[in-house]
């Protein structure tokens, strides 16, 4: 509704994890650098976590297009299916097809075409999204995965990604053999406050429909500070803000997005 008044091609706070709107705040970067290390390495199993709208999902988009070539991925989005429904989505992600049985025959398959891909230099990483869904039967199913190595290197490289739950989850008795096979961990923090105008100048320039785009929208320095109060800095949250925002100073016929504008477009979506 209000691209045109602003002179944008797109929304700049959409909702949906896009690539292209990746901001490396200084916590998003150490959270990418600990995901390369463990997949270069060949670590085995990663778990990164954070709270909702952290922006775990478009962190893990985003490493599917920064990994080299020889580098081949599965990304489980919606892991909430049985353990065997999960195998078969990996396999389907990753191009291999066969006719499966059962389970045996799966990892059988997998195992294959772990060793045939190493022999060519290549890397297998597994993402599964959303993994505080997963239950115990899938994380132990997952431990298993994880066995197939060489006597040098893992086969497999798996990361789970999720909420604080999943953290808890990890330490139950019955998973204790997967929580100590993991090798690298991360707990993404929100945005710190000096990070935010990057952050949503960041988002409009890459939605500007040109490069010095004279109609851009202007947060001063009192909306963004009370945005960053309404939100603690979760990305998620201050896309919502800045869209209400947007949408509020569209009506008034104004380009400059104070204080009085972002409370009330908070009050609206974090109130209601």
């Amino acid at each position: 509704m209000y691209n045109t008044f602003y002179n944008l091609k797109e929304n700049p706070f959409n909702m949906t994890a896009d690539p292209a709107f990746f901001y490396l705040s200084s916590r998003h970067a150490e959270a990418f650098s600990h995901l390369v290390y463990g997949i270069e390495q060949r670590k085995g199993i990663l778990v990164i976590t954070g709270e909702v709208g952290t922006g775990k999902t478009t962190l893990c988009k985003t490493l599917l297009t920064k990994l080299d070539t020889k580098t081949k991925t599965a990304l489980i989005l919606n892991p909430n299916f049985s353990d065997l429904q999960l195998l078969k989505l990996i396999v389907n992600d990753l191009g291999i097809n066969g006719n499966f049985k059962n389970k045996f025959d799966i990892i059988n398959t997998l195992n294959d075409f772990l060793i045939e891909e190493t022999k060519k230099s290549y890397n297998i990483v597994i993402i599964v999204d959303e993994a505080q869904h997963l239950k115990p039967r899938q994380l132990e199913q997952i431990r298993l995965l994880s066995n197939l190595e060489t006597d040098k290197d893992k086969l497999l490289q798996i990361v789970l990604v999720g909420q604080p739950e999943l953290l808890d989850k990890l330490k139950l008795s019955s998973l204790r053999q997967l929580n100590q096979r993991i090798s690298v961990r991360y707990h993404l923090l929100p945005l710190m406050q000096h990070e935010l105008r990057n952050y949503i100048e960041h988002r409009l320039k890459i939605a500007s429909a040109t490069e010095n785009n004279p109609n851009k929208p202007y947060f001063t320095d009192e909306a963004i500070n009370l945005i960053y109060e309404m939100s603690e800095g979760t990305p998620r949250m201050v896309n919502i803000i800045c869209d209400r925002a947007l949408l509020a100073a569209y009506t008034l016929e104004t380009h400059t997005i104070n204080e009085h504008i972002i409370n009330k477009s908070a009050k609206e979506v974090v109130y209601q």
